[in-house]
Order: structure tokens, then sequence, then C-alpha cells
């Protein structure tokens, strides 16, 4: 059995008497991209937020590397890498700043050294001396994904990592994800409502409709097994069955 990087087990999250998630259970694997589909306000920000700690559980387990980040919050997100677009980093600080200071946060060893590494890696060597606040989205999203990936995290969380991307930043960052868990044996919990993405770039899928998983499997897979001529149509007809 691959070693299990993520493990939730029930989670539930009420909204003032409306559920934000509901007994959600899945979990992420050594080298495993795995997709949290679902539309906008379907509980997939709220399942990152309990993952990261900022949002408190009403019940339910989160474990990772076995570690709830509840009680042992350091030591979960020492080994965690967290970036979405609307997570923007400080815009009075330039690139190398950003990631300096991520980097003394997580107490990065050779800091200089795997800042350089990063810089290079996501082309933005030009801009190392430049303000984060008037990069452009896609520049801004290249730093983003650099600084979650500072500490060399083990489990990264991506909550809508290429939302309002040109397909061409959108295809490198895909790129760049796929290339680390390659690399480093890394999970991956990618959130996202783009199907295409989920059927190109994740290993298995659980669909999240109004704070309830109503499926998972292999995304390339599903749609043959119900009729379906892709992820998108069997999604449809899966959100008009639970409406």
């Amino acid at each position: 059995m691959p070693e299990t990087i993520l493990d939730i087990k029930n989670l539930t999250k009420n909204y003032g008497g409306e559920k934000g998630v509901f007994d959600i259970s899945l979990s992420v694997g050594k080298g495993e991209i795995v997709g949290l589909l679902g539309p906008n306000g379907s509980g997939k920000t709220t399942t990152i937020d309990i993952i990261l700690d900022v949002l408190e559980r009403d019940s339910g387990a989160v474990k990772i590397l076995g570690k709830d980040p509840a009680d042992k919050r350091e030591e979960a997100m020492s080994q965690t890498g967290f970036s979405a677009v609307y997570a923007q980093l400080p815009g009075n600080l330039t690139v190398w700043q950003n990631l300096y200071v991520f980097g003394l946060l997580y107490g990065v060893e050779n800091l200089k050294e795997r800042i350089e590494e990063l810089i290079g890696e996501f082309d933005l060597k030009k801009f190392r001396n430049t303000k984060g606040g008037v990069l452009s989205s896609g520049e801004q999203t290249r730093l983003n994904l650099a600084k979650a990936l500072i500490n060399k995290p083990k489990l990264l969380l991506l909550d809508e990592p290429t939302a309002s991307l040109d397909p061409h930043i959108a295809r490198l960052i895909r790129e760049k994800i796929k290339e680390y868990v390659k690399k480093t044996g890394a999970g991956v919990l990618w959130t996202t409502h783009n199907m295409h993405e989920v059927e190109e770039v994740c290993d298995c899928v659980y669909l999240l409709y109004c704070g309830k998983i109503i499926m998972s499997g292999d995304p390339r897979q599903l749609p043959l097994d119900h009729k379906a001529k892709n992820l998108e149509e069997l999604f449809i007809k899966l959100a008009n069955k639970y409406a």
C-alpha cells in the first residue's frame, strides 16, 4: 500500500445551521494528485481551510503524515505547502524578499540557495527585485507556487491554482506541479471546478456537491463507467440528481 500523505475521515463543518461540508472522507497517497471537484460554494475551500487548521472543524479527523494539524500544527504544517490565486503574497515585498521571509518561517536550510533554485525554475529571475504587487496575475501565481514549494513539502494543497489564468500559464503551472510530484513523491490535493484540468492531471477525483462527496474514482474511467461523454457531462447528471 502507498504511504498515505493526507487522510480525512468524516469531516463536517456547520455554518449556522447549514453544512459547509458534511461527512467528507478522502485520502491522498504518496506521488498522487487528487482532485476535489465542485462548483463554487460546494465546500472545496472550506475543506482546504480545515486541513490548514485556519478553520475549526465540528467533527471528523484530519491527518497529515499521521499528525493532526489541530494538535500538532507545527509538525503538520512543516510538511505542507499551500497555493491559491486569492491568497496573494505581500505586495510591498520583492519576489526575493517574499521567498526569503517564508523560507525563514519554515526554517529552510541553505535558504538563499533554495531561493535561487526556485527563481530559476519558475522563470522569475528578471523579477527578483520587483515588488509582488506589480506582477501580472500569471507572475504572481508562479511566485505563489514557488513559495508553496520553498520547504519541499510532502503535501501540496492547491486551491484553484490556475483560476483566471491564460491557457499558456495554466499549462505551465500544471506541468510544474506534475514535475514536482514525479521528482519528490509528494501528494497533492487540487481543488478546482475545471473538469478538463482534472482529467489531465489527477490520478483520482472526488466530486463534491453541496458539501457532500457524491462520487469518486479515476477521472478518465468514471465517465465510461456511467455512460457519459466526459467528466463534465457526468458531473451535470449527478448535480441534477442530487439537487
